[in-house]
């Protein structure tokens, strides 16, 4: 008599239990095979073989189903399959929560919506919200990228994904790495966030910074907090042997770096493949460098355009070997990837250092300047437009006076980057003044542009302060 009273008993607490809640909340479970149990004065139901578990559009398969009923809730072990319209989750072992009508494992879960595949070591997923959350190894995959990650929340009918903690994205172009990044799927934008830094394998380059937004239909970054670029290129250098007095010129190959910092850096890919850095900009690549307000490269045309942004702005400073130039915008034309022709435009000035004599300084000044280069050496340079000039004479290397000129065009040839002839044209005029006047008094000499600017970009310094102070901040 106890026993079938007790078994009554447990059977009202399961019945009432089920009727107390509304049809479509009330998890439902059948299988094979039933044993209800009573713990702790709680109703309790275990379910052996073949389980199917069901919550309104939610179907849950395992091989065995512990069922708290008062909780309207079950632990699911073996062969866990979740499904819900087109999205199935897998795990070996999980648990449901009917009342949230949520899903929870810990021992390692798979979701498959027919448009990405999510794995992790655990995970939880809210079949009302359409809503994932992936923590500890998430891996999330598509036919094209793949995203890794310790945390992620998948937003499913929004496919959008927003990952944090060793983020990581790979595409057939690029990888991007970030503390944070908010990714939309169809769209393939990616917001990131936090140490972040973009690899493009097509054009070798990196970008690292703060946050960058990349739009890879529109083949669009943009980078503007903070941002770094680095692109390696590989070129050929000559290189000068003399065997048995005889000069024999070879060439090999060297890796060309190109580093560029500014305020904000954006880059459009695709047919039009070109970079602009505005704000505060710093370039180096081996002998050239500048500071200017905003830098556009177009790298399939082989063109650099630097200027300034507004009249009131100083005028973009480029540095190339032991020369200083000066204008209001200048470009830059390269021919595999080294400087083959230099034009500057309004208030152009050009300053050169002599190695032997680094106090004498040639200077020529113009309305527009353009100069030749030959293996980054300037063969040549022509001015026209209201031409001043300052030139240090030498006699076999031996220091022998200045000439001043004016005219209204000038062309200047260099022998190893020193002035070896001066041709002067439309009304000139050149004065000479001998080694006696000039020698000891050679900071008197010069034209009304002439400034000596000392704050000249070096790759190294910008690369050590850049890295430096990230790894302060972390």
């Amino acid at each position: 008599m106890k026993k079938s009273l007790t078994i009554n008993i447990t059977l009202i607490l399961i019945l009432s239990s089920i009727f107390a809640y509304p049809q479509d909340k009330q998890i439902t479970v059948i299988g094979d095979s039933l044993v209800g149990k009573n713990i702790n004065g709680k109703p309790f139901r275990e379910v052996y073989g073949n389980v199917i578990l069901t919550q309104g559009n939610v179907t849950i398969k395992c091989n065995k189903a512990i069922q708290d009923i008062v909780a309207n809730n079950a632990e699911l072990i073996g062969n866990v399959i979740c499904t819900q319209e087109n999205i199935t989750i897998t795990t070996p072992r999980g648990f449901y929560y009917g009342n949230q009508r949520k899903s929870w494992s810990n021992s390692g879960l798979k979701l498959d919506d027919k448009k990405v595949i999510l794995t992790a070591d655990k995970g939880e997923y809210y079949f009302d919200e359409n809503r994932a959350f992936f923590q500890n190894n998430v891996k999330l995959y598509d036919t094209v990228s793949t995203m890794t990650s310790e945390e992620m929340t998948y937003f499913q009918q929004e496919n959008r994904m927003i990952a944090t903690n060793n983020v990581k994205i790979v595409d057939k172009e690029n990888d991007i790495v970030a503390d944070t990044v908010d990714y939309l799927k169809y769209e393939r934008v990616a917001i990131a966030d936090g140490n972040v830094k973009l690899l493009n394998r097509v054009n070798n380059l990196t970008i690292y910074g703060d946050h960058l937004e990349d739009y890879a239909k529109n083949y669009y970054t943009l980078a503007n907090r903070n941002p770094l670029l680095i692109q390696y290129d590989t070129v050929f250098v000559e290189k000068i042997d003399t065997v048995n007095k005889e000069i024999i010129k070879t060439k090999e190959l060297s890796l060309d770096t190109l580093v560029i910092r500014s305020k904000k850096m954006q880059a459009y890919r695709g047919e039009i493949n070109t970079f602009i850095a505005t704000d505060s900009v710093e370039m180096v690549r081996n002998e050239f460098s500048s500071k200017n307000n905003r830098t556009i490269y177009y790298k399939n045309d082989g063109r650099i355009i630097t200027y300034k942004i507004a009249a009131t702005e100083v005028q973009p400073i480029l540095w190339q070997a032991n020369s200083q130039l000066t204008g209001d915008s200048t470009t830059i034309y390269l021919e595999q990837n080294k400087i083959k022709k230099l034009d500057v435009k309004g208030s152009a000035f050009i300053l050169s250092t002599n190695k032997t004599y680094p106090i004498r300084k040639d200077q020529i000044s113009g309305d527009f300047l353009s100069i030749l280069f030959d293996s980054s050496k300037i063969i040549r340079t022509d001015v026209a437009g209201s031409v001043y000039s300052i030139y240090y004479m030498y006699d076999k290397e031996e220091p022998n006076g200045i000439t001043k000129s004016s005219s209204q065009k000038a062309t200047i040839l260099f022998n190893n980057n020193q002035v070896n002839q001066v041709r002067l044209y439309g009304t000139p005029n050149s004065e000479y003044y001998p080694e006696n006047m000039v020698q000891g008094k050679e900071p008197s000499y010069t034209l009304p542009q002439y400034v000596i600017y000392n704050n000249r970009p070096m790759k190294e310094n910008i690369l050590s302060s850049y890295f430096t102070k990230k790894s302060e901040t972390k």
